[in-house]
Order: structure tokens, then C-alpha cells, then sequence
């Protein structure tokens, strides 16, 4: 085992390499889409960094939200933008550990974290008079280290996991990225039990928060329709609205591509379907916090008019 296990030294992400004609369109549509994403999250970072009005647990989240988009597509889209420039395509062995250890650490720290955010809206809503206590500046910072401390975990040992099986070849990753079933797929010999036992973690940490986030907002929705007046109800509703989203495109994402058997993994569509959560989803992030939050709008329009003449 460790002789086969050291014949792989280098992968090759066949990613878009057959589509041959669209390599300088593909290179700067991507290019174009990564740098409004860290843009837009660095605004919304320095926004909520700078402005007294946006000062609440609930944007102290959305800070770290933000920060982890731009670590989370900064771990795959320029090295696929070097792929699309030079039409190299080959990525050392431990190139792909390490960037499957930072895209899994990113990923499940903000699978933690949007837990997290759903708590506050649930402490928000539902326990307003303890909101305080229940989400205290040590409260937030607790959680977001657990989430932090849980994100490196599973990347810590899903990596060193997948990567102490042994890869004899073929060494083509069919994908633009070093992902977990698509690497899984060239590990020599009967990897069934492997495939369990990563399935198992994956659905561990994924479905744990996602039963959290579902239970919050259970508790949410009975309270939200116990509200008498309808504009209530619409202003409870209102300040969740941005998270669902979220949730909604992260988490079903996530839980198609991961918990599910390799056997299952096809090559033309899986990768269409990982550029929605690895590329998309961080550039929507600012956009649907931006415009579905009253808040944010008026921290920008502030913040725009500080850097204009003074009679604007």
C-alpha cells in the first residue's frame, strides 16, 4: 500500500479542457466573476466593520460570512484561471491535499456558521427580551471559533484520510478542482468502506447544522404567525429572509454533491453543478444581503456620501 500510494505525484484537473474554444471566454467570465466577488465581500466587510448602526450580533456573523466567501472561492478559482491562461493543468500531490484541507475547512466553517446566524435570528425573534445574554459579544466569539475549530477538523480529516489511501492511476481528477468524489475515484482497490465512512462524516456535518437551522426557524415561523398584525409578521419575516436564501442555495447544493455514493458521480454535469457553490454562490452572498437588507442599503448610501461633496 505505501508503494502504490506513492506512484500518483501529480494530478491533472481535466476540468474545461474540452471545451478548447471557450477557454478565453470561460478564463474571463470566471476572472470577472472572482473579482466582484471579493468586492462585493469586502465591502460588505468594511461596511460592517465602520458603521455603528451595523454593530449587532447578527451582522458580526455576516461579517465572517463574508470573509470566508472570498478564502472559500479564492481556494479554487485562480488556479483555474491559471488552468484556462496557460493550458496547464497538472497539480502536485500535495497541491491537491492542500487545497481540498482549505476548500473543506472554508466549506464546513460556514456550514457551522450559518447554524450560528440561524440562532440569532431565532434569539432575535423568538427570546428578544434575552437577546443580549443569549448572543453576548463572548457568545458570538464562542461560536464563531466552534465554527472555525469544526471547519478545520473535517478538513484536517477528511484530507489526511482520503489522501493516506493509496493512488496507483490513472492520475485525470475529472473536475477543475481537487473534490472529494472525484479524487475518490482514482484510489486504487475496493474503496466501499472508505466511501461509508466519508459519506458518513459528510452527512454529519452538513445534516447536523441543517437540523439546527431548521429547528430555529420551526420556532421562528410559530412565532412569526403568532404576531396580530401583518406588517409584524412582515418585518419578523423580513429580517430572515436573507439567510434563508443563503441556506437554501448553499445547503442544496451541498447535501446533492456529498452525501451520496461515488458510483453516482458524473463527470459533465457534477462540475456545472460544484461552480454553483464554489463560484456562484459567494458572488450572490453580498447581492442578496445588499439588496433584501434595509440596513446594509442605508450603511452603504452613508458610507457613498461621506466620499462626496458634502451638499449630497
Amino acid at each position: 500500500m505505501g508503494t502504490n500510494s506513492s506512484l500518483v505525484t501529480e494530478f491533472v484537473l481535466v476540468g474545461f479542457s474540452r471545451l478548447v474554444h471557450l477557454q478565453g471566454i470561460l478564463f474571463s467570465l470566471f476572472l470577472s466573476v472572482y473579482l466582484l466577488t471579493v468586492a462585493g465581500n469586502l465591502l460588505i466587510v468594511a461596511l460592517v466593520s465602520t458603521d455603528a448602526a451595523l454593530q449587532s450580533p447578527m451582522y458580526f456573523f455576516l461579517r465572517i460570512l463574508s470573509a470566508l466567501e472570498i478564502c472559500y472561492t479564492s481556494v479554487t478559482v485562480p488556479l483555474l484561471l491559471h488552468h484556462l491562461l496557460t493550458g496547464r493543468r497538472h497539480i502536485s500531490r500535495s497541491g491537491c491535499a492542500l487545497q481540498m484541507f482549505f476548500f473543506l475547512f472554508f466549506g464546513a466553517t460556514e456550514c457551522c456558521l450559518l447554524a450560528a446566524m440561524a440562532y440569532d435570528r431565532y434569539a432575535a425573534i423568538c427570546e428578544p427580551l434575552r437577546y443580549q445574554v443569549l448572543l453576548s459579544r463572548r457568545v458570538c466569539v464562542q461560536l464563531a471559533g466552534a465554527a472555525w475549530s469544526c471547519g478545520a477538523l473535517v478538513g484536517l480529516g477528511h484530507t489526511s484520510f482520503i489522501f493516506s489511501l493509496p493512488f496507483c492511476g490513472p492520475n485525470a481528477v475529472p473536475h477543475f478542482f481537487c473534490e472529494i468524489q472525484p479524487v475518490l475515484q482514482l484510489v486504487c482497490g475496493d474503496t466501499s468502506l472508505n466511501e461509508l465512512q466519508i459519506i458518513l462524516a459528510a452527512a454529519l456535518i452538513i445534516l447536523c447544522p441543517f437540523g439546527l437551522i431548521l429547528s430555529s426557524y420551526g420556532r421562528i415561523l410559530v412565532t412569526i404567525f403568532r404576531i396580530p398584525s401583518a406588517a409584524g409578521r412582515r418585518k419578523a419575516f423580513s429580517t430572515c429572509s436573507s439567510h434563508l436564501v443563503v441556506v437554501s442555495l448553499f445547503y442544496g447544493t451541498a447535501i446533492f454533491i456529498y452525501i451520496r455514493p461515488k458510483a453516482s458521480y458524473d463527470p459533465t454535469t457534477d462540475p456545472l453543478l460544484s461552480l454553483f457553490y464554489a463560484v456562484i454562490t459567494p458572488i450572490l452572498n453580498p447581492v442578496i444581503y445588499s439588496l433584501r437588507n434595509a440596513d446594509v442599503k442605508a450603511a452603504l448610501k452613508r458610507s457613498i456620501q461621506k466620499m462626496g461633496p458634502s451638499e449630497i
